[in-house]
């Protein structure tokens, strides 16, 4: 007949005195009180591995800092695991490790280490440091020390309030999908359960599709006399210069390197991973930007980029910002953005009869049919050659003779 233990009463407990050996006195169900001879009294829990069948033992506490009727709370919670097949040490081991990481794991971190994986990514440095750029400004100040276990839908919301107050709403726009890469990181390393963000866009009004500001070719000529006189850097103007007639991208324009461009056969190759659409792309330099290359060089040359920053560190590119801060102070406040000279040189080539096929080559954009595009890439250097030198000697004649950086001489009319 099998020996039934009797329940430990309070008073047992208290009086247990402590011997020579440690000695234990059981309440029941797996659960007992070892006596040790310092007199301390630990609660510990005996069963089998759900699994594996081994024997195993956990600790409930101390007494009197547990009392029998917590640990016997602990022993039954335990007990309802193992029929449920769950292990109470790993259970254990699992809520510990759990407010651990709701101590550590703050947005800021968690957003921290997803930018290591999101740098990985072939993105340019230029687009990086915008997307962290604009998590530190907007993000952060408000919920970045935020345990990510406790943030909800409205704390992300609630931090982006001041943009909507201001109508930045295509900021919003583009906060959503970071946050919410985040948060679906955060979900992937199994840190949490589900992701709170994923409809926090729809709080929000959607941002009205607008053309980036640009100005006619009649206003041309004017904008490069401006441009001439403007009050700086010579860097700076050689940059706004430099996108004009390479029809590049700001973030493109900015992060040239001397070690990208083929001085003897004149061209600039930007590297896939540079690109918006991760191709290698080749521009054909016209006269007028080896001549802000000739200007550049003194004062560059022993860089590694082109238009470094003008504040340190100067191993770092000019903000693509910084064309634009320019282009505004010299009055064009939406009228024209950096973006925007792009849009103003597709007007004018596509006016002037070039072939549309090879001004979207040039400006990079992919050709959504694959075979037309193997095709264009093969064929359209000297093409575009022929384009980009026209087009260098139309900003030159609108710059009217030396008023550009880049022209040295009056020109004719070029004849349409």
């Amino acid at each position: 007949m099998a020996r039934k233990t009797l329940p430990l009463t309070d008073t047992q407990i208290k009086t247990a005195k402590p011997r020579d050996k440690d000695y234990s006195l059981f309440d029941g169900g797996g659960m007992y009180l070892l006596i040790k001879a310092n007199n301390s009294k630990i609660w510990r829990f005996k069963y089998m591995r759900p699994y594996t069948k081994k024997g195993a033992l956990i600790s409930f506490g101390s007494y009197p800092e547990v009392s029998l009727q917590q640990a016997r709370k602990q022993r039954d919670e335990a007990r309802e695991l193992i029929k449920q097949g769950i292990d109470p040490q790993e259970h254990k081991a699992e809520l510990e490790q759990r407010k651990q990481d709701e101590i550590t794991s703050t947005f800021q971190k968690v957003a921290t280490d997803w930018f290591k994986v999101k740098s990985s990514k072939g993105l340019t440095e230029v687009t990086l440091k915008c997307i962290w750029d604009s998590l530190e400004l907007h993000i952060f100040p408000y919920i970045g020390n935020s345990s990510i276990f406790k943030l909800k839908a409205k704390d992300f919301i609630k931090a982006m309030e001041p943009l909507r107050a201001n109508g930045k709403l295509e900021t919003i726009k583009k906060l959503c999908q970071r946050i919410n890469e985040i948060m679906f990181y955060a979900v992937n390393i199994g840190l949490i359960e589900a992701n709170p963000a994923v409809k926090i866009k729809d709080a929000f009004e959607s941002p009205t599709k607008r053309q980036m500001p640009t100005i006619k070719a009649q206003e041309l000529p004017e904008f490069m006399q401006t441009l001439a006189m403007a009050r700086i850097e010579l860097q700076t103007r050689c940059l706004i210069e430099w996108q004009l007639l390479t029809m590049t991208r700001p973030s493109e324009a900015v992060s040239a390197k001397w070690q990208e461009i083929d001085l003897n056969n004149c061209l600039w190759v930007i590297p896939a991973e540079k690109m918006k659409m991760r191709r290698e792309h080749t521009v054909t330099l016209n006269k007028q930007a080896m001549a802000v290359l000739s200007i550049m060089k003194p004062i560059s040359g022993h860089m590694d980029h082109i238009f470094p920053s003008l504040k340190p560190p100067y191993s770092t590119p000019m903000s693509s910002q910084t064309a634009n801060m320019a282009i505004k102070r010299m009055g064009y406040k939406d009228k024209l953005v950096a973006h925007g000279l792009r849009a103003l040189a597709s007007t004018i080539l596509n006016e002037q009869g070039f072939d549309p096929n090879v001004i979207e080559v040039a400006l990079a954009h992919v050709d959504s049919n694959s075979v037309r595009r193997a095709y264009n890439r093969a064929t359209y250097l000297e093409q575009r050659r022929i384009m980009l030198d026209w087009w260098g000697d139309f900003v030159e004649q609108a710059s009217k003779g030396n008023v550009s950086l880049s022209g040295n001489r009056n020109l004719k009319l070029v004849n349409h």
